[in-house]
């Protein structure tokens, strides 16, 4: 459906006479093929212009007009037009910076304004000057569907099959050869049965064609065929996408051996969730769990709640941090949580923590002013969002400061519970100490836990394990075993944060009593 509705709004915009659309993407063999159903459909000539061919029509062969070459001519040209076209103009933007052409594009798009003429102009990434960002209108090019993905799968697939002919077209591409030659060893090949393609399909989503298309063609000319197996060279793949975004973090499942100290009410919880995703709750028409909200005291455990999640049922997990939105993507903070979203849900079923949610929902000390509103806009598409997902995408959204939330996000509903994680207690320090002891390969009965855990009383998780760490440094240092007295000299210097911001966590307990469920 992705091209699909692109195709439909697409048309509505060139109806309604908007003489400037702006396509933001690198994807230019989707962008030609949607421009040409565009064209077709409204019975319009499609003509591209590129710095290096200047305009030449679409249906042409590939020719080089000199006369267009530059942006400033091509726009002169394109003034004195009569013809109602769909003009392509690739990579125009950076050339805006010179006013001679920002104003050319601007008397264009005044008489365009009154035809069907549109400029469509498109590059990545793109960024207008203000006066001509106010007289465009965006057009978002989604991630390709799954009828598109199958699509470009059906055209290599077919390079596999035995050939009919034994002259090839003059048109096939160089991995159009490579397919026929892998064919001619494997001509008996039948290639991915239903199963298979499903499950490639799947891990293909997320990715953009040309990313797609790519990796199925590196698996089919490693192997000389597709299979359940190439499943993971193309989650490989995605992983790396993800990375190379900047703005997730992916936890393989196999990666994820975090373990989690008390939390019996969470825990108990998930066990009863997990029933949610269950073929026997989607017969009765309920949907999967939405997911939960951890608020609570830094350093006790919340983010290694949210992979503990992920772990216990036995799924993948991708980190959001909501600080990047507004550190990294200035300006776009909509645009970019909205491709978060979409690979999330192409992952799923998925854990999507996101991290310090606070930070994103309330920008600019939680007025949503200080940022022209950006925070409420970004506020409001994730609620949308959380209400209305179809995909299996579990949310677990932590946060440290109740303040800045926005209370619509904290009443009933809007996740399936939320959980108030404090300081632990004698029996869950012991649990703690104990598995931080054993990551360090140490033997925890060799140590008075009674006495460490009395000294640790108002210690959170994160510094009961920093105390581990330092304290093996000394011992290392003072080349003797780790001791009971050590790890108690090392608590001794340290001033635990429920004693330099007592004030701000009796508050934050006093703003949850009645409020959330204990995690403990």
């Amino acid at each position: 459906m992705a091209l699909s509705t692109s195709v439909h709004d697409l048309r509505t915009l060139i109806r309604s006479c908007h003489p400037l659309i702006v396509i933001e993407t690198v994807e230019e063999e989707r962008i030609l093929a949607l421009l040409q159903s565009v064209a077709a459909q409204e019975r319009m000539p499609l003509f591209e212009w590129s710095v290096t061919r200047g305009l030449t029509r679409s249906d042409d062969a590939p020719t080089l007009n000199r006369m267009t070459a530059t942006p400033l001519a091509v726009l002169q040209h394109l003034q004195g037009l009569t013809v109602e076209a769909v003009f392509w103009l690739k990579d125009l933007v950076p050339h805006l910076q010179d006013a001679a052409v920002a104003r050319q594009l601007r008397e264009v798009a005044a008489i365009y304004g009154r035809t069907r003429a549109t400029c469509v102009l498109t590059g990545h990434p793109i960024t207008l000057p203000l006066d001509i960002e106010k007289i465009v209108v965006r057009l978002d090019l989604q991630l390709p569907d799954r009828n598109e993905l199958q699509s470009m799968l059906q055209s290599v697939l077919q390079s596999l099959g035995p050939r009919t002919s034994p002259r090839r077209p003059r048109s096939t591409t160089v991995v159009q050869s490579i397919l026929h030659s892998i064919s001619d060893s494997n001509a008996a090949n039948q290639g991915p049965s239903t199963d298979e393609r499903e499950a490639i399909l799947r891990a293909l989503q997320g990715l953009t064609l040309h990313q797609a298309r790519q990796v199925i063609t590196q698996c089919v000319v490693e192997d000389g065929t597709l299979s359940a197996d190439d499943v993971q060279k193309i989650l490989k793949r995605k992983v790396q996408a993800i990375r190379d975004g900047g703005l997730l973090e992916y936890y393989p499942l196999e990666d994820n051996r975090f373990e989690l100290g008390g939390f019996a009410n969470l825990k108990s919880w998930l066990e009863r969730a997990k029933v949610g995703f269950t073929a026997e709750a989607k017969a009765l028409n309920l949907t999967p769990p939405r997911g939960i909200m951890l608020v609570g005291v830094p350093g006790c455990g919340k983010s290694l709640a949210a992979k503990a999640i992920a772990r216990e049922w036995q799924l993948p997990l991708l980190k959001l941090d909501a600080g990047r939105l507004f550190d990294k993507f200035v300006g776009e903070s909509e645009k970019n949580f909205r491709k978060a979203i979409e690979m999330a849900e192409s992952l799923s079923p998925i854990v999507l923590w996101i991290d310090e949610i606070e930070k994103a929902m309330a920008a600019g000390g939680g007025s949503g002013e200080a940022d022209a509103g950006l925070s409420r806009r970004l506020f409001g598409a994730f609620l949308t969002w959380l209400q209305e997902k179809k995909q299996e995408v579990f949310v677990v959204a932590t946060a440290n400061n109740l303040s800045l939330l926005p209370p619509e996000l904290l009443r009933k509903g809007r996740f399936d519970e939320i959980f108030f994680v404090d300081l632990p207690d004698d029996r869950e320090r012991e649990v703690i100490w104990k598995i931080h002891l054993g990551l360090r390969k140490q033997d925890s009965t060799k140590f008075d836990m009674v006495k460490i855990v009395s000294a640790s009383d108002g210690f959170s998780g994160s510094e009961i394990e920093q105390a581990v760490v330092a304290a093996l440094y000394r011992a290392l240092y003072q080349k003797t075993p780790l001791t009971t007295d050590l790890l108690i000299e090392e608590l001794t210097s340290t001033v635990p944060l429920s004693v330099t911001r007592r004030e701000d966590i009796d508050q934050l307990r006093k703003s949850a009593q009645g409020r959330f469920v204990n995690v403990r």
